[in-house]
């Protein structure tokens, strides 16, 4: 499975409407940051919005340096690197994740308990933490939390593989909606999507072939009067 293309695909689709929806919440008039690192002397942000992300910038970090070292693994097995563009480390995830669990603190006890989580698993499981696991003993946990469902022939439905593993589920799913938004409102997320965004072009009127498909044409006074463009 490309991994890449599948998230994409969500990500276009409905996958990360439930972070934007709670990252954009303005019950306070507090205007929300599109990232990490906000230029804090930007001319368009009202001076209310440059003292509230001064307020979350300057405060201590959140993450210690081991759940921070644990996340930028996870977040590079979520989105790698390919020949389009960089991995999710490469668009600083991570610290789009630090600033947004500060921006929104209910992300704050899941992301820390599911960290938690995930390194008394692989403890227990591989004799050390997570991020000290190597590729397959990673990728063999996470592919147990990211896809949980198997199909029951007898039930004819799904059923969760492994109930005891109900916390890692919760917590990879709110991992990885906010790896794909980070990523994806990151400068290399949009260029890996081929978002261009409002800009200028010129229009040249119905190309000749496509009117002849539809056997239409402009006459001469059209030409004239509404189809005079420099070339």
């Amino acid at each position: 499975m490309d991994r890449r293309k599948s998230i994409k695909a969500l990500l276009i689709g409905t996958a990360a409407s439930g972070v934007f929806v709670e990252a954009c919440k303005n019950t306070d008039k507090k205007a929300i940051a599109s990232s990490a690192d906000a230029k804090l002397d930007d001319a368009d942000r009202m001076e209310e919005e440059k003292a509230y992300l001064k307020k979350l910038q300057a405060g201590d970090k959140f993450f210690t340096e081991h759940e921070m070292a644990t996340i930028v693994v996870l977040e590079d097995i979520i989105l790698p690197k390919d020949e389009i563009s960089g991995s999710a480390s490469d668009a600083k995830v991570h610290d789009f994740i630090e600033f947004i669990v500060k921006d929104v603190p209910s992300h704050q006890t899941p992301l820390r308990g599911g960290l938690r989580w995930i390194d008394v698993y692989c403890l227990n499981h591989y004799g050390k933490p997570f991020k000290d696991c190597d590729k397959k003993q990673q990728i063999e946990l996470v592919d147990q939390i990211a896809y949980p469902e198997v199909k029951d022939a007898i039930a004819k439905t799904n059923r969760v593989r492994k109930p005891e593993m109900a916390q890692g589920i919760s917590f990879f799913n709110k991992m990885r909606d906010l790896v794909m938004t980070g990523f994806y409102t990151s400068e290399i997320g949009v260029k890996d999507i081929g978002y261009m965004g409002n800009t200028p072009n010129k229009w040249n009127g119905v190309p000749d072939d496509v009117l002849k498909q539809y056997g239409y044409a402009y006459t001469e006074k059209e030409m004239k009067e509404c189809a005079k463009y420099d070339v």
